[in-house]
């Protein structure tokens, strides 16, 4: 897909929603793009090496000792608890079907934050979100 087409398409995620034409291609040039075959592990849990991961396409089971417990769709994103941690992913990510995502490695996560203050925002947001959902689980 060209850049112009992603940026447009990434134009509907919340994580981008403040953003420019501009600077949604140039999230689009920062990034790179995988794709993951069906039941193909995207990051596994208690192993390191992790990035930020936005779904373009797809969807991806979140599984933590073997249970799904939410399934990500586009527009959302995961990795970024271990980029920021420094700790090893807490669940297995694994695609449901061809799933296609825009990655950053976790080493250009928080320069790339510092460097974009309305996405760390809207990150900071979805995280108060997923924290939220976690105290909702455990009640």
């Amino acid at each position: 897909m060209a850049v112009g087409e992603l940026a447009d398409t990434i134009a509907g995620f919340a994580l981008f929603a403040d953003l420019t034409t501009p600077q949604r291609e140039n999230v689009v040039d920062v990034f790179t793009e995988q794709w993951f075959a069906d039941e193909e592990k995207v990051l596994r849990q208690g192993f390191s090496g992790s990035g930020l991961y936005i779904v373009i396409d797809g969807a991806a089971a979140i599984r933590i000792d073997g249970v799904d417990r939410a399934t990500l769709r586009a527009g959302d994103y995961f990795g970024e608890i271990s980029c920021l941690l420094g700790e090893a992913p807490t669940a297995d990510i694994v695609a449901i079907g061809a799933l296609r995502c825009l990655v950053l490695p976790s080493t250009q996560v928080e320069s790339f934050l510092k460097a974009s203050p309305n996405i760390m925002f809207r990150l900071l947001q979805g995280e108060a979100r997923k924290v939220r959902t976690t105290t909702k689980w455990l009640s």
